[in-house]
Protein backbone atom coordinates (compact mmCIF):
# COMPACT_ATOMS: atom_id res chain seq x y z
CA UNK A 1 0.00 0.00 0.00
CA UNK A 2 0.83 3.49 -0.61
CA UNK A 3 -1.04 5.58 1.77
CA UNK A 4 -1.86 4.02 5.19
CA UNK A 5 -4.23 6.24 8.07
CA UNK A 6 -4.26 4.94 11.36
CA UNK A 7 -7.40 6.65 13.55
CA UNK A 8 -6.66 9.74 12.19
CA UNK A 9 -7.72 12.82 13.33
CA UNK A 10 -7.89 16.22 13.13
CA UNK A 11 -9.70 19.20 15.07
CA UNK A 12 -9.59 22.91 14.07
CA UNK A 13 -8.43 25.93 16.63
CA UNK A 14 -12.12 26.66 17.24
CA UNK A 15 -12.25 22.84 18.39
CA UNK A 16 -14.69 21.93 15.46
CA UNK A 17 -13.54 18.23 14.33
CA UNK A 18 -12.45 18.03 10.53
CA UNK A 19 -12.19 14.46 10.36
CA UNK A 20 -12.36 11.58 13.18
CA UNK A 21 -10.81 8.58 13.95
CA UNK A 22 -10.16 7.89 10.14
CA UNK A 23 -8.67 4.55 9.00
CA UNK A 24 -7.96 3.18 5.76
CA UNK A 25 -5.57 2.25 2.81
CA UNK A 26 -4.52 3.91 -0.70
CA UNK A 27 -3.26 1.83 -3.53
CA UNK A 28 0.04 1.84 -5.12
CA UNK A 29 -1.67 2.25 -8.21
CA UNK A 30 -4.51 5.52 -9.17
CA UNK A 31 -6.85 6.59 -6.87
CA UNK A 32 -9.69 8.92 -7.46
CA UNK A 33 -10.80 10.13 -3.73
CA UNK A 34 -14.46 11.49 -4.02
CA UNK A 35 -17.06 12.94 -1.62
CA UNK A 36 -19.53 15.57 -0.65
CA UNK A 37 -17.80 19.30 -0.60
CA UNK A 38 -16.99 19.81 3.16
CA UNK A 39 -16.14 16.15 3.60
CA UNK A 40 -12.60 16.16 4.23
CA UNK A 41 -11.25 15.72 1.02
CA UNK A 42 -8.78 18.29 0.55
CA UNK A 43 -8.25 18.30 4.51
CA UNK A 44 -7.67 14.89 3.91
CA UNK A 45 -4.64 15.36 1.38
CA UNK A 46 -3.11 18.22 3.58
CA UNK A 47 -2.79 16.02 6.42
CA UNK A 48 -1.01 12.93 4.26
CA UNK A 49 1.20 15.81 2.44
CA UNK A 50 2.04 17.04 5.74
CA UNK A 51 0.57 20.46 5.67
CA UNK A 52 -1.64 19.37 8.27
CA UNK A 53 -0.48 18.24 11.87
CA UNK A 54 -3.37 15.38 12.97
CA UNK A 55 -4.81 16.00 16.20
CA UNK A 56 -4.51 11.80 16.69
CA UNK A 57 -3.51 8.99 14.65
CA UNK A 58 -0.91 8.80 11.95
CA UNK A 59 -0.40 9.04 8.37
CA UNK A 60 2.37 6.25 6.58
CA UNK A 61 3.72 6.42 3.17
CA UNK A 62 6.10 4.60 0.56
CA UNK A 63 8.21 7.23 0.01
CA UNK A 64 8.14 11.24 -0.58
CA UNK A 65 4.63 12.96 -1.06
CA UNK A 66 4.55 15.44 -3.95
CA UNK A 67 0.86 17.77 -3.81
CA UNK A 68 -1.12 19.94 -6.30
CA UNK A 69 -3.33 21.94 -3.86
CA UNK A 70 -6.60 22.78 -4.96
CA UNK A 71 -5.96 26.56 -4.27
CA UNK A 72 -2.77 26.60 -6.42
CA UNK A 73 -4.09 29.54 -8.64
CA UNK A 74 -4.64 31.61 -5.62
CA UNK A 75 -0.78 32.37 -4.96
CA UNK A 76 -0.84 34.97 -7.74
CA UNK A 77 2.67 35.97 -6.95
CA UNK A 78 4.27 32.47 -7.33
CA UNK A 79 6.31 32.31 -10.62
CA UNK A 80 5.92 29.98 -13.27
CA UNK A 81 9.73 28.15 -12.55
CA UNK A 82 8.32 28.12 -8.68
CA UNK A 83 5.29 25.96 -10.02
CA UNK A 84 7.55 24.18 -11.69
CA UNK A 85 9.62 23.11 -8.46
CA UNK A 86 12.71 24.63 -10.10
CA UNK A 87 13.13 28.32 -8.73
CA UNK A 88 16.37 27.28 -6.93
CA UNK A 89 18.41 25.59 -9.89
CA UNK A 90 17.20 28.32 -12.31
CA UNK A 91 18.32 30.74 -9.87
CA UNK A 92 21.83 28.92 -9.28
CA UNK A 93 22.53 28.78 -12.99
CA UNK A 94 21.90 31.99 -13.44
CA UNK A 95 23.95 33.42 -10.59
CA UNK A 96 26.61 30.79 -12.53
CA UNK A 97 26.33 32.32 -15.38
CA UNK A 98 26.60 35.80 -13.97
CA UNK A 99 29.84 35.11 -12.54
CA UNK A 100 29.09 34.44 -9.03
CA UNK A 101 31.35 31.01 -8.11
CA UNK A 102 29.58 30.56 -4.49
CA UNK A 103 30.28 27.05 -4.00
CA UNK A 104 26.53 27.29 -2.75
CA UNK A 105 25.56 28.04 -6.24
CA UNK A 106 27.22 24.13 -7.63
CA UNK A 107 25.74 22.51 -5.03
CA UNK A 108 22.16 23.75 -5.53
CA UNK A 109 22.58 23.18 -9.60
CA UNK A 110 24.20 19.54 -8.99
CA UNK A 111 24.15 18.21 -12.48
CA UNK A 112 20.84 19.94 -13.63
CA UNK A 113 22.94 22.19 -16.12
CA UNK A 114 20.50 21.74 -18.67
CA UNK A 115 17.82 22.70 -16.12
CA UNK A 116 16.22 25.41 -18.58
CA UNK A 117 16.36 23.27 -21.49
CA UNK A 118 14.47 21.03 -19.94
CA UNK A 119 12.13 23.16 -18.20
CA UNK A 120 11.26 24.88 -21.92
CA UNK A 121 10.25 21.30 -23.04
CA UNK A 122 8.19 20.87 -20.44
CA UNK A 123 6.44 24.19 -21.06
CA UNK A 124 6.14 23.64 -24.67
CA UNK A 125 3.57 20.98 -24.18
CA UNK A 126 1.12 23.26 -22.09
CA UNK A 127 1.87 26.31 -24.42
CA UNK A 128 4.97 28.16 -22.62
CA UNK A 129 8.06 28.28 -23.07
CA UNK A 130 11.24 28.75 -20.65
CA UNK A 131 10.56 32.60 -21.31
CA UNK A 132 7.88 32.45 -19.12
CA UNK A 133 9.52 30.85 -16.22
CA UNK A 134 9.46 34.19 -14.39
CA UNK A 135 6.45 35.20 -14.99
CA UNK A 136 4.09 35.47 -12.38
CA UNK A 137 0.79 32.80 -11.80
CA UNK A 138 -1.54 36.50 -11.71
CA UNK A 139 -0.27 37.29 -14.91
CA UNK A 140 -0.98 33.64 -16.85
CA UNK A 141 -3.93 31.57 -16.88
CA UNK A 142 -5.74 29.32 -14.10
CA UNK A 143 -5.30 26.59 -16.63
CA UNK A 144 -2.32 26.89 -17.88
CA UNK A 145 -0.85 27.22 -14.17
CA UNK A 146 -2.78 24.19 -13.33
CA UNK A 147 -0.73 22.53 -15.96
CA UNK A 148 2.83 23.68 -15.04
CA UNK A 149 2.23 22.72 -11.66
CA UNK A 150 1.43 19.13 -12.71
CA UNK A 151 3.85 18.63 -15.04
CA UNK A 152 6.77 20.10 -12.49
CA UNK A 153 5.19 17.23 -9.90
CA UNK A 154 5.42 14.74 -12.61
CA UNK A 155 9.01 15.39 -13.61
CA UNK A 156 9.90 15.32 -10.17
CA UNK A 157 8.76 11.91 -10.01
CA UNK A 158 8.11 11.44 -6.03
CA UNK A 159 6.92 8.12 -4.97
CA UNK A 160 3.36 9.29 -3.79
CA UNK A 161 1.38 11.98 -5.81
CA UNK A 162 -1.96 13.71 -4.69
CA UNK A 163 -3.41 15.91 -7.13
CA UNK A 164 -6.34 18.40 -5.46
CA UNK A 165 -9.49 18.84 -8.41
CA UNK A 166 -6.29 19.27 -11.37
CA UNK A 167 -9.06 19.79 -13.79
CA UNK A 168 -9.81 23.22 -12.83
CA UNK A 169 -9.69 25.73 -15.30
CA UNK A 170 -8.56 23.37 -18.00
CA UNK A 171 -9.62 23.52 -21.74
CA UNK A 172 -10.59 20.09 -23.24
CA UNK A 173 -6.95 19.92 -25.43
CA UNK A 174 -5.88 20.67 -21.95
CA UNK A 175 -7.91 18.21 -20.34
CA UNK A 176 -6.70 15.60 -23.06
CA UNK A 177 -2.76 15.98 -22.31
CA UNK A 178 -3.39 16.12 -18.30
CA UNK A 179 -5.33 12.47 -19.12
CA UNK A 180 -2.66 11.28 -21.08
CA UNK A 181 0.13 12.35 -18.39
CA UNK A 182 -2.25 10.34 -15.84
CA UNK A 183 -2.66 7.28 -17.94
CA UNK A 184 1.44 6.96 -17.74
CA UNK A 185 1.78 8.80 -14.02
CA UNK A 186 5.35 7.35 -12.58
CA UNK A 187 4.35 5.80 -9.03
CA UNK A 188 1.42 6.04 -6.71
CA UNK A 189 -1.20 8.78 -7.37
CA UNK A 190 -4.68 10.02 -5.26
CA UNK A 191 -6.67 12.53 -7.50
CA UNK A 192 -9.61 14.33 -6.41
CA UNK A 193 -11.74 15.55 -8.47
CA UNK A 194 -15.55 15.99 -9.93
CA UNK A 195 -14.27 15.62 -13.30
CA UNK A 196 -15.86 12.13 -13.81
CA UNK A 197 -13.73 11.76 -17.40
CA UNK A 198 -10.60 12.07 -15.55
CA UNK A 199 -12.18 9.51 -13.11
CA UNK A 200 -12.60 7.05 -15.25
CA UNK A 201 -8.69 6.94 -15.89
CA UNK A 202 -8.39 5.49 -11.98
CA UNK A 203 -7.64 1.82 -10.72
CA UNK A 204 -9.67 2.49 -7.93
CA UNK A 205 -12.30 4.88 -6.78
CA UNK A 206 -11.93 5.51 -2.58
CA UNK A 207 -14.70 8.03 -1.01
CA UNK A 208 -15.18 9.94 2.16
CA UNK A 209 -18.68 10.15 3.51
CA UNK A 210 -20.19 10.04 6.81
CA UNK A 211 -16.42 10.02 8.79
CA UNK A 212 -15.34 6.88 7.13
CA UNK A 213 -13.11 6.43 4.05
CA UNK A 214 -14.20 3.26 1.83
CA UNK A 215 -12.05 2.02 -0.94
CA UNK A 216 -13.97 0.25 -4.38
CA UNK A 217 -11.72 -1.34 -6.82
CA UNK A 218 -12.52 0.18 -10.06
CA UNK A 219 -12.92 3.32 -12.07
CA UNK A 220 -15.70 6.09 -11.00
CA UNK A 221 -18.41 4.49 -13.25
CA UNK A 222 -17.96 1.16 -11.70
CA UNK A 223 -18.33 2.54 -8.25
CA UNK A 224 -20.89 5.06 -8.95
CA UNK A 225 -23.12 2.07 -10.38
CA UNK A 226 -22.36 -0.01 -7.35
CA UNK A 227 -23.77 2.61 -5.24
CA UNK A 228 -26.55 2.74 -6.85
CA UNK A 229 -27.55 -0.74 -6.36
CA UNK A 230 -26.18 -0.85 -2.71
CA UNK A 231 -28.88 2.26 -2.29
CA UNK A 232 -31.58 0.78 -3.80
CA UNK A 233 -30.98 -2.46 -1.71
CA UNK A 234 -30.91 -0.48 1.43
CA UNK A 235 -34.07 1.34 0.26
CA UNK A 236 -35.78 -2.10 -0.05
CA UNK A 237 -34.63 -3.30 3.05
CA UNK A 238 -35.92 0.23 4.96
CA UNK A 239 -39.16 -0.79 3.30
CA UNK A 240 -39.56 -4.03 4.80
CA UNK A 241 -37.69 -3.59 7.93
CA UNK A 242 -40.57 -0.79 8.75
CA UNK A 243 -43.48 -2.83 7.66
CA UNK A 244 -42.24 -5.63 9.86
CA UNK A 245 -42.08 -3.07 13.22
CA UNK A 246 -45.67 -2.05 11.86
CA UNK A 247 -46.90 -5.57 12.41
CA UNK A 248 -45.24 -6.14 15.78
CA UNK A 249 -46.51 -2.55 17.17
CA UNK A 250 -49.93 -3.91 16.08
CA UNK A 251 -49.68 -7.61 17.17
CA UNK A 252 -48.63 -6.06 20.73
CA UNK A 253 -51.52 -4.26 20.73
CA UNK A 254 -53.97 -7.19 19.78
CA UNK A 255 -51.73 -8.84 22.85
CA UNK A 256 -52.91 -5.76 25.19
CA UNK A 257 -56.58 -5.93 24.00
CA UNK A 258 -56.42 -9.87 24.45
CA UNK A 259 -55.02 -9.42 27.88
CA UNK A 260 -57.16 -6.44 29.59
CA UNK A 261 -60.33 -8.72 28.31
CA UNK A 262 -58.70 -11.50 30.48
CA UNK A 263 -58.12 -8.80 33.54
CA UNK A 264 -62.26 -8.17 33.34
CA UNK A 265 -63.36 -11.43 32.74
CA UNK A 266 -60.96 -12.36 36.19
CA UNK A 267 -62.31 -9.62 38.06
CA UNK A 268 -65.99 -10.68 36.97
CA UNK A 269 -65.27 -14.02 38.25
CA UNK A 270 -63.78 -12.39 41.04
CA UNK A 271 -66.68 -9.85 42.16
CA UNK A 272 -68.99 -12.92 41.63
CA UNK A 273 -67.00 -15.72 43.76
CA UNK A 274 -67.52 -18.28 41.46
CA UNK A 275 -64.78 -20.38 42.88
CA UNK A 276 -62.75 -20.21 46.33
CA UNK A 277 -60.94 -17.04 46.94
CA UNK A 278 -57.57 -19.09 47.27
CA UNK A 279 -57.82 -20.78 43.61
CA UNK A 280 -58.93 -17.15 41.97
CA UNK A 281 -55.62 -15.49 44.06
CA UNK A 282 -53.84 -18.31 42.22
CA UNK A 283 -55.26 -17.86 38.89
CA UNK A 284 -54.70 -13.93 39.27
CA UNK A 285 -51.00 -14.33 40.15
CA UNK A 286 -50.89 -16.45 37.74
CA UNK A 287 -52.57 -14.71 34.95
CA UNK A 288 -50.49 -11.56 35.97
CA UNK A 289 -47.12 -13.34 35.89
CA UNK A 290 -48.41 -14.60 32.19
CA UNK A 291 -49.30 -11.30 31.24
CA UNK A 292 -45.59 -9.45 31.80
CA UNK A 293 -43.88 -12.47 30.68
CA UNK A 294 -46.27 -11.50 26.90
CA UNK A 295 -45.63 -7.90 26.86
CA UNK A 296 -41.84 -8.39 27.62
CA UNK A 297 -42.26 -11.21 24.53
CA UNK A 298 -44.25 -8.09 22.59
CA UNK A 299 -42.15 -4.96 23.83
CA UNK A 300 -38.96 -6.89 22.79
CA UNK A 301 -40.06 -7.89 19.22
CA UNK A 302 -40.98 -4.51 18.46
CA UNK A 303 -37.58 -3.25 20.31
CA UNK A 304 -35.72 -5.78 17.99
CA UNK A 305 -38.11 -4.67 14.61
CA UNK A 306 -36.90 -0.30 15.38
CA UNK A 307 -33.93 -2.07 16.12
CA UNK A 308 -33.80 -3.45 12.46
CA UNK A 309 -35.30 -0.45 11.07
CA UNK A 310 -32.53 1.90 12.19
CA UNK A 311 -29.77 -0.09 10.91
CA UNK A 312 -31.79 0.14 7.81
CA UNK A 313 -32.18 3.89 7.97
CA UNK A 314 -28.70 4.30 8.42
CA UNK A 315 -27.66 2.37 5.40
CA UNK A 316 -29.92 4.70 3.21
CA UNK A 317 -28.29 7.43 1.95
CA UNK A 318 -29.90 10.98 2.67
CA UNK A 319 -27.56 13.35 2.18
CA UNK A 320 -27.04 17.22 2.83
CA UNK A 321 -27.15 19.62 -0.43
CA UNK A 322 -26.53 22.91 -1.45
CA UNK A 323 -29.70 24.67 -1.76
CA UNK A 324 -29.32 27.87 -4.52
CA UNK A 325 -32.10 30.30 -4.82
CA UNK A 326 -31.04 33.12 -6.44
CA UNK A 327 -33.41 36.22 -5.89
CA UNK A 328 -35.21 37.80 -8.59
CA UNK A 329 -33.95 40.89 -10.05
CA UNK A 330 -37.26 41.62 -11.97
CA UNK A 331 -35.64 42.15 -15.12
CA UNK A 332 -37.62 42.92 -18.23
CA UNK A 333 -36.93 40.24 -21.33
CA UNK A 334 -36.36 43.49 -23.69
CA UNK A 335 -33.94 44.98 -21.67
CA UNK A 336 -30.35 45.29 -22.46
CA UNK A 337 -27.73 44.21 -20.18
CA UNK A 338 -24.27 44.09 -21.14
CA UNK A 339 -22.87 44.16 -24.60
CA UNK A 340 -19.87 42.03 -26.47
CA UNK A 341 -17.96 43.78 -29.24
CA UNK A 342 -15.27 42.14 -31.15
CA UNK A 343 -14.35 41.90 -35.10
CA UNK A 344 -16.55 44.19 -36.37
CA UNK A 345 -19.91 42.37 -34.59
CA UNK A 346 -21.20 42.97 -31.48
CA UNK A 347 -23.39 40.78 -28.98
CA UNK A 348 -26.20 42.07 -27.12
CA UNK A 349 -26.63 40.57 -23.42
CA UNK A 350 -30.33 41.10 -22.22
CA UNK A 351 -33.20 39.66 -20.41
CA UNK A 352 -32.64 36.83 -18.74
CA UNK A 353 -30.22 35.22 -21.13
CA UNK A 354 -27.49 33.07 -20.43
CA UNK A 355 -24.57 33.56 -22.24
CA UNK A 356 -21.00 31.00 -22.42
CA UNK A 357 -17.81 32.35 -23.47
CA UNK A 358 -16.01 29.49 -24.32
CA UNK A 359 -12.27 28.84 -25.84
CA UNK A 360 -8.67 28.05 -25.12
CA UNK A 361 -6.54 28.66 -21.79
CA UNK A 362 -4.63 31.93 -22.39
CA UNK A 363 -6.89 34.22 -24.86
CA UNK A 364 -8.62 36.41 -22.24
CA UNK A 365 -11.60 34.82 -21.62
CA UNK A 366 -11.01 35.66 -17.36
CA UNK A 367 -9.27 39.47 -18.91
CA UNK A 368 -12.78 40.06 -20.73
CA UNK A 369 -15.23 38.95 -17.90
CA UNK A 370 -12.95 41.56 -15.57
CA UNK A 371 -13.19 44.30 -18.37
CA UNK A 372 -16.87 43.96 -18.36
CA UNK A 373 -17.11 43.84 -14.54
CA UNK A 374 -14.36 46.80 -13.83
CA UNK A 375 -14.00 48.30 -17.01
CA UNK A 376 -10.83 49.39 -18.18
CA UNK A 377 -8.91 49.48 -21.80
CA UNK A 378 -8.28 46.44 -24.15
CA UNK A 379 -5.17 45.30 -23.71
CA UNK A 380 -3.29 42.37 -22.72
CA UNK A 381 -5.23 39.23 -23.47
CA UNK A 382 -8.73 39.68 -24.82
CA UNK A 383 -6.86 43.10 -26.59
CA UNK A 384 -9.04 42.46 -29.97
CA UNK A 385 -12.32 42.00 -27.88
CA UNK A 386 -14.31 44.46 -25.56
CA UNK A 387 -17.20 43.83 -23.07
CA UNK A 388 -19.34 46.96 -21.73
CA UNK A 389 -21.98 46.91 -18.90
CA UNK A 390 -24.75 48.40 -19.14
CA UNK A 391 -26.14 47.84 -15.64
CA UNK A 392 -23.89 48.95 -12.59
CA UNK A 393 -26.08 46.13 -10.26
CA UNK A 394 -23.51 42.97 -11.21
CA UNK A 395 -22.83 39.54 -9.17
CA UNK A 396 -18.87 38.61 -10.42
CA UNK A 397 -17.85 35.24 -9.25
CA UNK A 398 -14.05 35.10 -10.40
CA UNK A 399 -12.34 32.00 -11.38
CA UNK A 400 -10.03 32.53 -8.22
CA UNK A 401 -11.92 33.38 -6.04
CA UNK A 402 -9.68 35.30 -4.57
CA UNK A 403 -12.24 38.12 -3.22
CA UNK A 404 -12.58 36.43 0.04
CA UNK A 405 -10.63 37.89 2.83
CA UNK A 406 -8.41 34.72 4.33
CA UNK A 407 -7.99 35.97 7.16
CA UNK A 408 -11.27 36.80 7.92
CA UNK A 409 -14.48 34.29 9.35
CA UNK A 410 -16.62 33.18 6.92
CA UNK A 411 -19.05 35.27 8.91
CA UNK A 412 -17.34 38.34 8.64
CA UNK A 413 -16.33 37.90 4.90
CA UNK A 414 -20.35 37.84 4.08
CA UNK A 415 -21.52 40.42 6.70
CA UNK A 416 -18.34 42.68 4.70
CA UNK A 417 -20.81 42.40 1.68
CA UNK A 418 -24.05 42.82 3.47
CA UNK A 419 -23.65 45.26 6.45
CA UNK A 420 -27.54 45.91 6.84
CA UNK A 421 -28.70 42.47 6.77
CA UNK A 422 -29.28 41.20 9.99
CA UNK A 423 -26.63 38.24 11.21
CA UNK A 424 -29.56 35.93 11.83
CA UNK A 425 -30.09 36.06 8.21
CA UNK A 426 -26.85 35.74 7.19
CA UNK A 427 -26.77 32.66 9.56
CA UNK A 428 -29.62 30.73 7.49
CA UNK A 429 -28.38 31.50 4.21
CA UNK A 430 -24.74 30.48 4.91
CA UNK A 431 -27.14 27.24 6.60
CA UNK A 432 -28.24 26.26 3.07
CA UNK A 433 -24.76 26.46 1.96
CA UNK A 434 -23.92 23.82 4.96
CA UNK A 435 -22.05 26.34 6.56
CA UNK A 436 -23.88 26.06 9.89
CA UNK A 437 -22.83 26.36 13.50
CA UNK A 438 -19.42 26.68 14.45
CA UNK A 439 -18.15 26.65 10.88
CA UNK A 440 -19.23 29.73 10.02
CA UNK A 441 -16.35 31.29 12.30
CA UNK A 442 -13.96 29.65 10.42
CA UNK A 443 -11.34 31.65 9.01
CA UNK A 444 -11.70 31.64 4.92
CA UNK A 445 -8.46 30.68 4.67
CA UNK A 446 -8.73 27.24 6.23
CA UNK A 447 -11.98 26.22 3.62
CA UNK A 448 -11.58 24.00 0.74
CA UNK A 449 -12.29 25.30 -2.61
CA UNK A 450 -16.07 24.09 -2.26
CA UNK A 451 -16.74 25.91 0.80
CA UNK A 452 -14.85 28.91 -0.33
CA UNK A 453 -17.24 29.14 -3.66
CA UNK A 454 -19.99 28.83 -1.24
CA UNK A 455 -18.90 31.59 0.54
CA UNK A 456 -19.00 33.64 -2.13
CA UNK A 457 -21.96 32.65 -4.09
CA UNK A 458 -23.82 33.72 -0.15
CA UNK A 459 -22.80 36.86 -0.49
CA UNK A 460 -24.34 37.10 -4.39
CA UNK A 461 -27.24 36.29 -2.40
CA UNK A 462 -27.67 38.44 0.36
CA UNK A 463 -26.60 41.31 -2.23
CA UNK A 464 -29.48 44.42 -2.19
CA UNK A 465 -30.60 45.10 -3.86
CA UNK A 466 -30.04 41.78 -6.24
CA UNK A 467 -27.99 41.75 -9.72
CA UNK A 468 -28.99 42.27 -12.46
CA UNK A 469 -26.28 40.20 -14.55
CA UNK A 470 -23.94 37.28 -12.67
CA UNK A 471 -20.75 37.01 -14.28
CA UNK A 472 -19.40 33.63 -13.35
CA UNK A 473 -15.65 32.48 -14.17
CA UNK A 474 -15.68 28.50 -13.95
CA UNK A 475 -18.09 28.16 -11.50
CA UNK A 476 -19.15 24.15 -11.48
CA UNK A 477 -15.20 24.32 -10.07
CA UNK A 478 -14.31 22.74 -6.72
CA UNK A 479 -18.20 21.29 -6.07
CA UNK A 480 -19.27 18.01 -5.95
CA UNK A 481 -21.65 16.60 -9.15
CA UNK A 482 -24.86 17.01 -6.66
CA UNK A 483 -24.52 20.67 -5.60
CA UNK A 484 -23.55 21.05 -9.95
CA UNK A 485 -26.66 20.20 -10.22
CA UNK A 486 -28.21 22.45 -7.75
CA UNK A 487 -26.36 25.52 -8.75
CA UNK A 488 -27.33 24.59 -13.03
CA UNK A 489 -31.37 24.35 -11.77
CA UNK A 490 -31.01 27.89 -9.97
CA UNK A 491 -29.22 29.29 -13.08
CA UNK A 492 -32.24 27.92 -15.28
CA UNK A 493 -34.38 28.90 -12.99
CA UNK A 494 -32.64 32.87 -12.88
CA UNK A 495 -34.65 35.94 -13.97
CA UNK A 496 -31.99 38.13 -14.74
CA UNK A 497 -28.96 38.04 -17.32
CA UNK A 498 -25.62 35.30 -17.18
CA UNK A 499 -22.50 35.10 -18.87
CA UNK A 500 -20.25 31.99 -17.87
CA UNK A 501 -17.29 31.02 -18.65
CA UNK A 502 -16.49 26.92 -18.60
CA UNK A 503 -14.52 24.41 -20.05
CA UNK A 504 -16.87 22.11 -18.77
CA UNK A 505 -18.88 20.67 -21.39
CA UNK A 506 -21.15 18.63 -19.41
CA UNK A 507 -22.10 21.38 -17.21
CA UNK A 508 -22.54 23.86 -20.21
CA UNK A 509 -24.91 20.96 -21.72
CA UNK A 510 -27.08 20.85 -18.80
CA UNK A 511 -27.16 24.49 -18.30
CA UNK A 512 -28.70 25.05 -21.54
CA UNK A 513 -27.25 28.40 -22.96
CA UNK A 514 -29.20 30.51 -25.00
CA UNK A 515 -25.72 31.68 -26.56
CA UNK A 516 -22.66 30.19 -26.36
CA UNK A 517 -19.54 32.29 -27.91
CA UNK A 518 -16.02 31.67 -28.64
CA UNK A 519 -12.94 33.64 -27.99
CA UNK A 520 -10.05 33.81 -30.76
CA UNK A 521 -6.49 33.12 -30.30
CA UNK A 522 -6.06 36.66 -30.82
CA UNK A 523 -8.53 37.49 -28.35
CA UNK A 524 -11.20 38.54 -31.01
CA UNK A 525 -14.51 37.06 -30.29
CA UNK A 526 -15.58 34.22 -32.86
CA UNK A 527 -19.00 34.05 -34.65
CA UNK A 528 -21.19 32.90 -32.43
CA UNK A 529 -20.89 29.27 -32.01
CA UNK A 530 -24.63 28.46 -30.89
CA UNK A 531 -27.72 30.19 -30.57
CA UNK A 532 -31.14 28.92 -29.11
CA UNK A 533 -32.36 31.28 -32.06
CA UNK A 534 -30.23 29.10 -34.81
CA UNK A 535 -30.80 25.86 -33.30
CA UNK A 536 -27.92 22.78 -33.47
CA UNK A 537 -25.27 23.54 -30.44
CA UNK A 538 -21.66 22.29 -31.05
CA UNK A 539 -20.89 21.87 -27.80
CA UNK A 540 -19.89 18.22 -28.35
CA UNK A 541 -18.27 19.07 -31.30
Amino acid sequence: MSITLSSLGLDWPDGSTALHDLTGTFGPGRTGLVGANGSGKSTLLRLIAGQLAPTSGSVTTTGAVDYLPQRLTLDVDATVAELLGIAGTVAALRAIEAGDVDVRHFETLGDDWDIEARADDALRHVGLTSADLDRRVGEVSGGEAMLVAVAGIRLRRAPVTLLDEPTNNLDRGARERLGEMVRTWPGALVVVSHDTALLELMDDTAELHGGALSVFGGPYSAWAAHLEREQEAAVQAARTAQQALKVEKRQRVEAEAKLAARARTARTSYANKREPRIIMNARTSQAQISAGRLRGEKDDRVASAQTTLDAADARVRDDDRIRVDLPDPQVARSRRIAELRGAGRTVVVQGPERVALTGPNGVGKTTLLERLVFGGDASGPAAGADAVALTDRIGYLPQRLDGLDDDASVLENVRAAASAVPVGVIRNQLARFLLRGSSVERLVGTLSGGERFRVALARLLLADPPPQLLVLDEPANNLDLRSIDQLVDALRGYRGAVIVVSHDDAFLRRLEPTTVLGLNVDGTLSDVVWTARAGESRLDG
